[in-house]
């Protein structure tokens, strides 16, 4: 993998993902973009790692697309650029281990798409959420998805409309984070979180995570019949299986290597 732009470290069963470009703010160029999907890629491929977490050096999450690419490009060329950030996104959610944003400083545009993306967040006191593109003529319509799917549509019209930040309390209260943490505690509240994900089952981690994203835009009698086929399969897996029998017994289950 080319880390130009990320660094990447493992510890135990967690995957650690660091945004590495504070002299630029963190901003999701072209190449960072591409090393991000590439090292997700990786990590999909990976029964050893059960958790990411995505994290950022400096002060700033993320700024959002990195402007200095996007002055006198043609319709392709934007379309590009995009469409790079939408293969990011999708694949934050495709890859089977759940993906922890944690997010030290300010998230904006699309470094708040990426937070809104992620299946979990924590948020430093610090941290702030904006979508101000609407400031300099270029509407958040990408960022707009992830954010009104995490949020709701008055509260995400709120922020793509006014380009206003939310501190992370709000954020927390709106549901584009799961929870904010005490100065100095951030790494140490992501990683609890990761660890208690980390001892389930890779396997039932990555079926129930696909399950979730292929549920939650279908009405609700469609989810049903699609979550009972689902559960039904689960059931019968090994895995399943064992962390009944477990339970039943009153002991630790064994999650022994299976396919998925």
């Amino acid at each position: 993998m080319s880390q130009e732009n990320i660094c990447f470290s493992a510890e135990g069963n967690i995957a650690l993902i660091t945004l590495n470009r504070p002299q630029r703010r963190n901003a999701l160029s072209l190449a960072l973009m591409q090393e991000l999907i590439d090292c997700l890629t990786v990590i999909g491929g990976r029964r050893d790692l059960r958790v990411v977490i995505l994290a950022a050096a400096g002060k700033v999450f993320s700024s959002g697309h990195d402007l200095s690419e996007m002055v006198g490009r043609d319709r392709d060329e934007y379309r590009r650029l995009f469409g790079v950030c939408t293969e990011l996104m999708a694949k934050l959610q495709s890859i089977p281990q759940p993906v922890i944003a944690e997010v030290q400083g300010i998230a904006t545009a699309a470094g708040c798409q990426l937070v809104a993306t992620c299946d979990l967040a924590i948020a430093a006191e610090e941290a702030a959420f904006a979508t101000p593109g609407v400031r300099i003529g270029l509407f958040c319509t990408t960022p707009m998805v992830a954010l009104s799917r995490a949020v709701g549509r008055k509260r995400a019209l709120e922020m793509l409309f006014t380009g206003e930040p939310i501190d992370a309390h709000t954020a927390a209260y709106w549901g584009l984070v799961n929870r904010v943490a005490a100065a100095g505690q951030l790494r140490a509240e992501t990683l609890k979180l990761a660890g208690r994900i980390a001892d389930a089952s890779d396997l039932v981690l990555a079926l129930g995570k696909q399950a979730f994203y292929t549920q939650i835009d279908l009405d609700q009698p469609k989810a049903y019949v699609y979550a009972k086929e689902v559960m039904s399969a689960n059931a019968i897996a090994h895995h399943a299986q064992e962390g009944i029998s477990a339970f039943l017994e009153k002991r630790t289950p064994c999650w022994t290597p299976v396919d998925r």
